[in-house]
């Protein structure tokens, strides 16, 4: 199977699976994203779900949020992880907003990697998913994903982001990282991966992890 073939049986097979898809952040606006990307890193979807409430409800903007100290601020994101760099990194963006952008939040890369603890893939989740801009974001599960599908050499996730940039077109961009993320969670993931769930890599993937699995069973 060549790699349009493999791109063209992913993209069906993600479409058929995942017509639509929820964000899985929760979040009200640009800035409630950025705030709830940034706590994602190291640490759960869920877990940020339930911690962002609380924050947003003493602060779900920019102006508020500096109205805080970052104490109290790392106080109620304890439970994410990295609390006292990325509360340092909340309200050290909060006040550049209100400064730079009159606490909107930019609508470009570079405007939003000037931030404090705002890397290039907190970054691409907020300009695809706040924006609308096309980007792709690329996680463990996405990275992984790849991968096994002999749709990258899983060297490091730059590398992976180019790949799924140019072998996917530009225009399912942030439809299709959503859904890779979902696929790789519900069908492929890291631990506990049953491979006869995993249509897609039983399909098309590498010879290599194949034969992986194959080893695994006999052991």
């Amino acid at each position: 199977m060549t790699k349009a073939e493999k791109v063209e049986f992913v993209i069906k097979t993600l479409k058929e699976l995942y017509p639509s898809l929820p964000i899985p952040l929760d979040h009200k606006d640009p800035y409630t994203l950025l705030i709830a990307v940034l706590l994602s890193a190291q640490s759960t979807d869920v877990k940020v779900n339930q911690i962002t409430p609380i924050l947003f409800k003493r602060a779900d903007n920019p102006f508020d949020m500096v109205k805080l100290s970052v104490e109290e601020i790392r106080e109620i994101i304890k439970p994410v992880g990295l609390s006292p760099m990325k509360s340092k990194g909340i309200h050290g963006l909060s006040e550049i907003l209100i400064k730079k952008y009159n606490g909107e939040v930019p609508k470009s890369f570079e405007g939003l990697e000037e931030l404090p603890a705002v890397g290039h893939k907190t970054a691409s989740v907020v300009m695809s998913q706040a924006f609308g801009i096309p980007a792709f974001p690329v996680d463990t599960h996405i990275h992984r994903l790849m991968y096994r599908w002999g749709l990258s050499n899983g060297k490091n996730v730059v590398q992976t982001e180019k790949d799924a940039k140019r072998l996917f077109p530009k225009d399912l961009w942030n439809e299709l990282h959503l859904q890779i993320i979902w696929y790789g969670r519900q069908y492929s993931p890291a631990r506990g991966w049953d491979i006869n769930k995993d249509i897609i890599t039983r399909t098309i993937g590498r010879k290599s992890v194949l034969k992986e699995i194959k080893a695994k069973k006999k052991l």
